[in-house]
């Protein structure tokens, strides 16, 4: 979920705001120079103070980016679900994130099926405090045969926050920036619904999988 408290308070934005604030000065400092006829400081100034700014740019576009993302520096619970049978394949399924925001879907399929959307940055940029995120992307139902995933309904249904900039779209339409991230790698994991069940997604750098905790419905 996009969060501006998180977002203001990130190093990265923070960044962006102090190579921005340089940026500006540098550049009204290469206009004051053209003021008093000295082009040779205005042209290194200006140059400069574009840099700056452009770098502002961009790491403020990585800072709202990254926003939705969770960072992932071990295995760790994405969401927890609760699945219930209500006719032949067709079933309820709620899930709970670690923010505690739940969400219910009705899905038709033999297995439910989770995706999500992993990004990993380049080692140059862990030492920024970028390291491998993740953001669930989809939940859906699953049929086991093909002939039914061909003929019968489809159950699908989006995870993914609202957000101003989506990296992992910039990422797959852009192969110049293959050097800093890696948006390629995403990840599926599906189980069959028999029964009313607790289940775990879980998310690791291989990544995801689902494993049941109980065999209780959600009290």
């Amino acid at each position: 979920m996009f969060s501006f408290h998180e977002l203001l308070t990130s190093p990265l934005f923070i960044a962006s705001a102090v190579l921005g604030f340089i940026g500006a000065i540098t550049i009204l400092s290469g206009l004051w120079a053209l003021v008093t006829l000295r082009p040779l400081r205005f042209l290194t100034r200006s140059l400069v103070g574009f840099v700056l700014l452009t770098l502002s740019g961009i790491t403020g576009a990585v800072a709202v980016g990254v926003q939705g993302y969770r960072a992932l520096t071990r295995e760790e619970v994405a969401a927890r679900l609760w699945v219930r049978p209500t006719a032949p394949q067709r079933f309820a399924a709620t899930m709970r994130d670690p923010d505690g925001r739940e969400q219910t879907f009705e899905l038709a399929g033999d297995e439910i099926y989770v995706d999500a959307h992993i990004l990993k940055w380049q080692p140059i940029l862990n030492m920024l405090g970028l390291h491998t995120s993740y953001e669930l992307s989809r939940i859906g139902g699953r049929y086991r045969t093909i002939g039914q995933e061909r003929s019968e309904a489809r159950t699908v249904h989006s995870l993914e926050a609202a957000k101003p900039v989506d990296l992992f779209d910039i990422r797959q339409r852009y192969t110049f920036l293959a050097p800093l991230v890696d948006a390629e790698y995403g990840s599926a994991t599906f189980v069959p619904v028999t029964q009313p069940a607790e289940l775990e997604v879980r998310v690791s750098t291989t990544g995801l999988m689902i494993r049941p905790v109980n065999l209780a419905p959600k009290s």
